[in-house]
């Protein structure tokens, strides 16, 4: 990977990583997605793997120069990558409702 693709790369993990730490600490989502985030720190935890796993990616592309361990490694970032989705669709669909009129 060059350069050039990592940087923005690490850039938008951390502004994700950002987003989830927000979420997970004080159940605040940006409010283009409020709308739709049932369960706001479900949703957080999902930032996070996702986060995690583009950084992932990013150093098996940089670091390693090994063809084989590369290809494991960024397979691997990937399933981490797709798992980090679910848990981030999961945080969309469950949880309580956020209206709060106080009826059940």
């Amino acid at each position: 990977m060059k350069l050039y693709l990592a940087i923005p790369l690490v850039l938008l993990a951390l502004l994700i990583a950002a987003s989830g730490v927000a979420a997970v600490a004080r159940g605040w989502v940006l409010p283009i997605n409020r709308r739709h985030v049932r369960g706001p720190r479900l949703y957080g935890w999902g930032q996070l793997v996702v986060a995690f796993a583009l950084c992932w990616q990013a150093v098996c592309g940089l670091v390693i120069s090994d063809s084989d361990t590369r290809l494991w490694g960024t397979l691997t970032g990937s399933m981490i990558l797709l798992v980090g989705i679910i848990v981030m669709t999961v945080g969309q669909l469950a949880g309580g409702n956020r209206e709060g009129n106080g009826t059940p």
